[in-house]
């Protein structure tokens, strides 16, 4: 039986055309489950779609739902259109394949993205194809997200006045804390996390670290550097401050990177290459796939990827040799330049007073 992702929202739009939606309210349900609420708000099961929800349409969904309180929030009397650029309304959004199929509205993007932050999926869990085809272009701004080419206008309107526009940054991807804040973590900066960030329960992030979206962390981890889309970072691990992890999007290749557990990325190091469980990278090292590295034993014999010895020179692999391995000490060698590859004789302890971040 399929799973159904639908989510209730208010949807902020500009001469008819979507802006963004913020989804308090989602719930995954399988097909026949999803058969009330399909009837209640006439969408259409078998299909990506959105519907605007009248109020009688929403209480009844109340009724359905009666211990989430988001619902019933949406219901509140409060003015759907007291923002000088943009009308609000309440929508319901369905995603019946949600695991293959393209994004095909902003509305069906911006539900994919809170599915992602709001821990309903794991970076990878939804597909995402097509989204920045589906996202607009927004300035963002403290009078709510306009579209760039009126920034000029709303400027002049609002110039004299007591809050006069300013814009945050203009992208198609706004600040996660601005629809969403997950329970137990700590975020140096709002502006370093993009919405559809996947922050696990007693993650710390850093006032330079950043988080895109369609990655993020499974558990505690301390982030002071960069995890780029599509990268996951396992529990106690710690990505150092102006380190990388490549990731998946234009200028990257196609390989999903993800981190083990216990694993630390120096200061200013990075990796191309998935690490297992309790790899270190050393500071200022950055490996990629198609890396030459030495491999070494505890005893610093040369060694070939199944541990047995070699002559100099027949110890020499590509970093892709070495990825998703276990226990390994990455680092370059100050002398002779070389990338070193050792067996790791001690992994990462976090500091779990950070990470209790309630």
């Amino acid at each position: 039986m399929s799973t159904i992702y639908w989510g209730v929202g208010l949807r902020r739009s500009h001469d008819e055309k979507a802006l963004d939606v913020l989804f308090p309210f989602i719930q995954s349900s399988t097909s026949e489950e999803f058969a009330e609420i399909a009837k209640i708000t006439a969408v259409n099961a078998e299909a990506i779609n959105t519907k605007i929800l009248n109020e009688e349409q929403l209480q009844q969904l109340v009724e359905v739902n009666s211990n989430d309180l988001s619902l019933a929030t949406m219901l509140g009397e409060f003015d759907m259109n007291d923002n000088i650029y943009s009308l609000t309304d309440r929508v319901i959004t369905v995603i019946p394949n949600f695991t293959e199929s393209s994004v095909e509205s902003t509305e069906d993007a911006y539900l994919r993205l809170q599915m992602l932050s709001q821990r309903l999926v794991k970076p990878h869990g939804v597909s995402l194809d097509s989204i920045f085809g589906k996202l607009p272009n927004i300035a963002w701004t403290n009078y709510g997200p306009v579209f760039p080419e009126d920034v000029q206008e709303l400027t002049i309107q609002t110039f004299a006045s007591i809050q006069p526009l300013s814009v945050t940054h203009v992208d198609k991807f706004p600040y996660m804390t601005n629809y969403n804040v997950p329970s137990g973590v700590r975020i140096g900066n709002g502006a370093k996390i993009r919405l559809g960030a996947h922050l696990g329960e007693g993650t710390t992030v850093m006032q330079a670290g950043f988080v895109n979206f369609n990655a993020g962390t499974e558990g505690n981890a301390m982030i002071e550097g960069r995890v780029s889309a599509g990268v996951f970072v396992s529990k106690d691990s710690d990505v150092g401050g102006g380190a990388s992890i490549m990731g998946t999007l234009s200028g990257g290749g196609k390989e999903v990177v993800c981190i083990g557990s216990k694993c630390l990325l120096g200061a200013n190091a990075g990796t191309g290459i998935s690490l297992g469980f309790g790899c270190t990278v050393g500071a200022g090292t950055y490996i990629t796939a198609s890396s030459k590295v030495s491999l070494y034993d505890e005893n610093s014999n040369p060694v070939n990827l199944n541990g047995d010895l070699v002559a100099e020179g027949e110890n020499v692999v590509k970093g892709l040799d070495l990825s998703g391995r276990d226990k390994l000490l990455i680092y370059q060698d100050s002398v002779s330049g070389k990338l070193i590859c050792r067996p790791n004789p001690k992994t990462v302890e976090l500091n779990t007073s950070l990470h209790i971040n309630d």
